[in-house]
C-alpha cells in the first residue's frame, strides 16, 4: 500500500502519509482509553437486544446473523416489531435504511480524514464504525489536517467496541431462552441506551435532534408498523441538521 511514500511521510515528521497506514501504539491505546467506559453499556445493550431477538421469534442463526450483518443496535430494534408484526419486506427494509441513514452524515464526518486510505479499508472501516466511535473520534481529531495517529487511535475505538457489541449480542442470543420474560429486560436496555446516548449530545443541535425525535416519537406512537419511530428519526436528523446550518450560517456573520 504505497509503503515507500508512507515511510518517507513518517521520516519527515509531516505526518503527510505516515498516519494513513502505520501503526501508532500510543495512539491505539488513547483510543482504546477514550472509548473503554462505554464498553459495559454497549456490552449490557447487546445482550438485551440478544434477548429481545429471540424472544421476537428470530432463531439463534437468524439473530446471529443480523447481528454481524447488520451491526446496529437501533436499526434491529426497530425491526423487530416489524417482523413480529409480519409487517411487509420492504417496511422492514425501509424502516432500517431510515434509521442507519445517519451513517451517512458520519461517513462524510470521516472521509476527509481518511481519503486516501484503499477503497475496500475504508468500506471496512465504515462497517465497524459506529454513533459513539465517530462522535469520539472528532473530540480527538476536530480537524481533517493530516495528523499522525489518526488512523490507530480510530482501531484503539473501533475493535473494542466492535467485539464489546457481538460479546453481549451473542450472549443475550444464546441465554434468551432462558430470561423469563417478567425479568423485564427491556427497561435495562433503555439504561444502557441513555448511558451511551448522553456523551454524545454535545452541542445544542444535537439535543434539538434528540428533544424533537422523542417528542415525535410519543405523538406518533399509535401509527401503525411502529412508523412512528421513522417518522421520529427522519423529523429528529432534519432538526439537528437544521439547527447546525443555522449555527454555521450565525458563527459566518458574526465573524
Amino acid at each position: 500500500m504505497n509503503g515507500p511514500h508512507l515511510d518517507s511521510g513518517a521520516q519527515r515528521g509531516d505526518g503527510s502519509a505516515g498516519d494513513v497506514d502505520g501503526h501508532d501504539a500510543a495512539a491505539w491505546r488513547e483510543g482504546f482509553q477514550v472509548g473503554l467506559p462505554t464498553l459495559f453499556g454497549l456490552v449490557a445493550w447487546g445482550m438485551v437486544l440478544g434477548v429481545a431477538m429471540v424472544k421476537s421469534g428470530l432463531t439463534v442463526l437468524q439473530a446471529s446473523t443480523m447481528t454481524l450483518v447488520v451491526y446496529s443496535g437501533s436499526a434491529q430494534l426497530a425491526s423487530l416489531p416489524l417482523i413480529a408484526a409480519g409487517a411487509p419486506v420492504g417496511v422492514i427494509f425501509a424502516t432500517a435504511f431510515v434509521v442507519n441513514l445517519r451513517f451517512v452524515i458520519f461517513s462524510a464526518l470521516l472521509a476527509p480524514h481518511f481519503a486516501k486510505l484503499p477503497l475496500f479499508q475504508r468500506f471496512y472501516l465504515g462497517y465497524i464504525s459506529g454513533d459513539l466511535t465517530t462522535a469520539l473520534f472528532l473530540q480527538r481529531y476536530p480537524r481533517t489536517a493530516p495528523e499522525r495517529g489518526k488512523l490507530s487511535f480510530l482501531k484503539g475505538l473501533l475493535y473494542p467496541t466492535w467485539g464489546a457489541w457481538q460479546a453481549g449480542t451473542f450472549a443475550g442470543i444464546f441465554l434468551g431462552s432462558a430470561v423469563p420474560t417478567e425479568w423485564q429486560l427491556g427497561f435495562a436496555g433503555t439504561l444502557a441506551i441513555l448511558c451511551i446516548l448522553v456523551p454524545l449530545i454535545i452541542n445544542s443541535a444535537a439535543l434539538c435532534g434528540v428533544l424533537v425525535a422523542g417528542i415525535v416519537s410519543v405523538l406518533a406512537h399509535g401509527l401503525p408498523y411502529k412508523l412512528g419511530l421513522l417518522l421520529a428519526v427522519v423529523v429528529g436528523m432534519s432538526t439537528a441538521i437544521a439547527v447546525e446550518e443555522t449555527r454555521g450560517r450565525r458563527k459566518v456573520r458574526h465573524g
